[in-house]
């Protein structure tokens, strides 16, 4: 192994590093593993450096997109069920997505990795059964991808002001492996699935020579996990850990009145003694 070999995989593994999970889950899992569907795509709070980088990059709670696509069964066409069992050797029953990984690439996950994290779903709205399996090839024929670091580092460069990039930074900006098929981040292939559809996510608007209104597909390399959320053609759908409609008025919500939490967000603090316990 050459010495960037090594050197990549230790700071692709000091960028994994996660932090522990909350004592309590912002979701209730097993009410949002009941409620996802396949071609819904699931918003994640990192909690690994890398995530904390590309919250900082997107201005965003979101580090990471990934899709759904249910169980194996779920899968309507063999030849792609076949090349899922090819990079998944897990049991048949779990509920599988797909997202990109840094120093891991395109791969296929377990739903349940992600039961301790904060989780929303972003659901396609009026999304054709047919344009939803279509969506999934195309993310299954992407697996096995490199993850595209450059591509994030690019996205970093963007979101800087024009102004304090090296002239040399500038032109080269995305220009490089523009639609590299072989290298993805987890939005961008996502996003790309999506235009192969013709569905939009968040399209430029403009005027045709008639006036008249068209679409303009934006760069997939552009799009952050962000964009689905805020996108008009995804319905949100959030299954509280508690408080759910139907399980219990926010009246009777089982709040500390004596306590707060502290500006840093590090500590708990009883107003009545004054005193602090760390979150």
């Amino acid at each position: 192994m050459g010495l960037r070999s090594y050197l990549a995989g230790k700071l692709t593994r000091w960028l994994n590093k996660e932090t522990p999970p909350p004592d309590f889950p912002m979701e209730d899992f097993e009410q949002l593993s009941f409620e996802v569907r396949p071609c819904d795509i699931l918003l994640i709070k990192g909690r690994t450096r890398v995530s904390e980088v590309i919250k900082t990059i997107t201005q965003s709670a979101w580090s990471h997109a990934s899709i759904y696509v249910g169980r194996l069964h779920d899968i309507e066409q063999p030849p792609l069920r076949d090349w899922v069992r090819n990079h998944y050797q897990g049991p048949e029953d779990r509920q599988l997505i797909i997202e990109g990984l840094l120093g891991r690439g395109t791969v296929v996950s377990e739903l349940d990795s992600y039961k301790h994290d904060h989780i929303r779903i972003c659901r396609p709205t009026s999304l054709s059964r047919s344009d939803a399996q279509n969506i999934i090839a195309f993310l299954i024929e992407h697996l096995g991808d490199d993850y595209d670091l450059r591509q994030l580092l690019d996205l970093a460069r963007f979101l800087l002001p024009w102004a304090v990039l090296p002239r040399r930074w500038r032109s080269s900006l995305f220009s490089k492996n523009v639609g590299d098929s072989t290298r993805a981040v987890c939005s961008s292939i996502i996003a790309e699935g999506f235009h192969r559809v013709k569905y939009p996510v968040l399209p430029v608007f403009d005027h045709d020579e008639n006036m008249k209104v068209r679409l303009i597909k934006r760069n997939p390399r552009l799009f952050t996990p962000s964009d689905f959320d805020i996108s008009p053609y995804f319905d949100i759908i959030k299954s509280p850990f508690y408080g759910e409609s139907g399980r219990g008025s926010y009246r009777d919500l089982p709040w500390a009145e004596d306590h707060i939490v502290s500006p840093d967000g590090t500590a708990i603090i009883n107003m009545e003694t004054n005193t602090e316990n760390k979150s």
